[in-house]
């Protein structure tokens, strides 16, 4: 009895609002109408300005670069016998790492329900596609007889040729391409509810509502349907989610199972990864925080989605610092002639303008997302996501280019210069992750229309209900309500 007295005297504790995931009180029909009509209105000029010269970088880059590889030979690269891997693979492990924020977001944020992921993962998961896509081309070229490069599949052929499954070159054809099919498939699958909209909001017997309405799958929003497709993606993200952690782990193995110095070594799986989720998160900031200012999506990509994916690299970016350094104290500290010298030549040699420019871009910069006025300045966000851009490919470029031309022999020391057919390849994949994107901004829905829904205090199906006991003076806990008791620190 005394309890219960106790229990009923118990000071109220004050109400902290969260921050809203959908500005302005924005209804369910203005969030449709907003996402739809970026793909049924005429798109702005700023598009147009971003799309022609992409296009364009893209057919000159790709198509006069890998034709003319193709018809002269894998020479005109700046491959060498010694610089057997140059740019081709720094770029392959660049645009692998690209891919990696989108399956984070769609997957592993989904399973711990992180609501503030809706927003942003469709847009992230077409980010995955595109960048793969864009990563397979090296490989692919590189093997020099592209029209052989089917032999890395298992399967019977004339030639009696079988894979070196001991090899991680081989595992990264299937580590990769199981990452593309899954996030293909996942990145599908969670359109569908938002296809059917915009098929039901087609002209009846125009081409749109035809296409649409083919890759909505009969889609009309049934209890089943919602139950069947709720299941199907609970267990597409618990399937990614290892993905995300695999496959730049085999990535990493490239190097790490060799015995060339700089490159043995035990470290490099979980440094990849949180490199790969580092420049995937800057690589979203970069293309959502202008697709945010041309569609006019403040109210559902928010300062809060902004700031959460800085804290994310603001973390991560600590983590790659800190592979950094033990990277030189394992070097130190192992006493291996040829381990220390790798990495004095790296700090001091004529690479060394490429190791300050990592250490500098990818270390020093995100430490300016300490301060929440710096998050908030979207300026600052968007100069700090292209210096992680830039700085991630100069990490693969220091590891890859500053290692093979300085090995054991002196006699096979030089120093690595990248071929015109090289930069002009690289360029093009850009204008094509570019030419891609801005694609899908204008043929499907770039924001999940239903689980943004699924965030708004309508969504609760007894939110009326609630409301009325609000009046009566009753108290009801909402979504975006939390007790903050007094007698703790905040």
């Amino acid at each position: 009895m005394a309890d219960a007295i106790q229990s009923n005297n118990k000071p109220k504790l004050p109400v902290l609002e969260r921050e809203k995931l959908i500005l302005n009180g924005r209804s369910m029909n203005w969030i449709t109408e907003r996402v739809c009509g970026i793909i049924e209105n005429p798109q702005p000029a700023l598009w147009w300005v971003l799309f022609i010269p992409s296009f364009i970088i893209a057919i000159v880059g790709l198509g006069f670069g890998l034709t003319y590889l193709v018809s002269t030979g894998v020479g005109v690269w700046g491959n060498s016998n010694r610089t057997m891997w140059g740019w081709p693979i720094v770029n392959f492990i660049f645009w692998i790492g690209i891919g990696h924020a989108g399956t984070l977001i769609s997957a592993i944020l989904f399973l711990t329900r992180q609501n503030w992921r809706t927003s942003i993962n469709r847009a992230a998961e077409a980010m995955t596609i595109f960048a793969v896509c864009c990563a397979g081309i090296f490989p692919v070229f590189h093997v020099g007889r592209v029209w052989f490069a089917w032999f890395l599949a298992p399967i019977p052929n004339a030639n009696a040729i079988w894979q070196n499954f001991k090899s991680p070159l081989l595992w990264d054809v299937f580590a990769v391409s199981t990452y593309f099919t899954v996030s293909l498939i996942f990145w599908y699958l969670g359109m569908v509810p938002d296809l059917a909209t915009i098929r039901d909001r087609a002209k009846k017997g125009s081409i749109r509502k035809f296409l649409y309405g083919l890759f909505a799958l009969g889609w009309r929003g049934g209890n089943r349907q919602w139950s069947h497709y709720e299941m199907a993606y609970l267990l597409l993200a618990a399937l990614s989610t290892p993905l995300v952690l695999s496959v730049h782990s085999i990535v990493s193995f490239d190097c790490a199972t060799s015995i060339v110095p700089g490159w043995h070594t035990t470290i490099f799986p979980p440094y990849f990864v949180a490199g790969a989720v580092f420049g995937g998160f800057a690589m979203v900031l970069t293309i959502m925080v202008p697709a945010r200012y041309i569609y006019g999506l403040q109210d559902l990509i928010t300062r809060k989605h902004i700031d959460n994916m800085a804290k994310i690299i603001l973390t991560t970016g600590t983590i790659v610092g800190y592979a950094y350094l033990m990277e030189l104290f394992v070097a130190f500290y192992s006493g291996a002639k040829y381990e220390m010298a790798a990495f004095t030549y790296r700090i001091t040699g004529p690479y060394a303008w490429a190791y300050i420019l990592m250490m500098s871009l990818n270390v020093l910069s995100p430490q300016l997302f300490w301060w929440k006025s710096l998050r908030e300045n979207l300026w600052v966000v968007m100069g700090v996501s292209m210096c992680v851009n830039i700085g991630m490919w100069f990490e693969r470029f220091v590891i890859i280019v500053t290692t093979l031309p300085r090995m054991f022999l002196p006699g096979d020391w030089k120093y690595y210069d990248p071929s015109p057919v090289d930069i002009m390849t690289f360029i093009g994949t850009i204008g094509l992750f570019l030419t891609l994107f801005l694609l899908f901004l204008k043929f499907l829905p770039c924001i999940n229309i239903a689980e943004v829904k699924w965030t708004l205090l309508e969504s609760d199906p007894h939110h009326e209900d609630k409301e009325e006991l609000e009046d009566k003076g009753v108290k009801v806990e909402r979504p975006y309500q939390v007790e903050l008791d007094t007698n703790k620190p905040v």
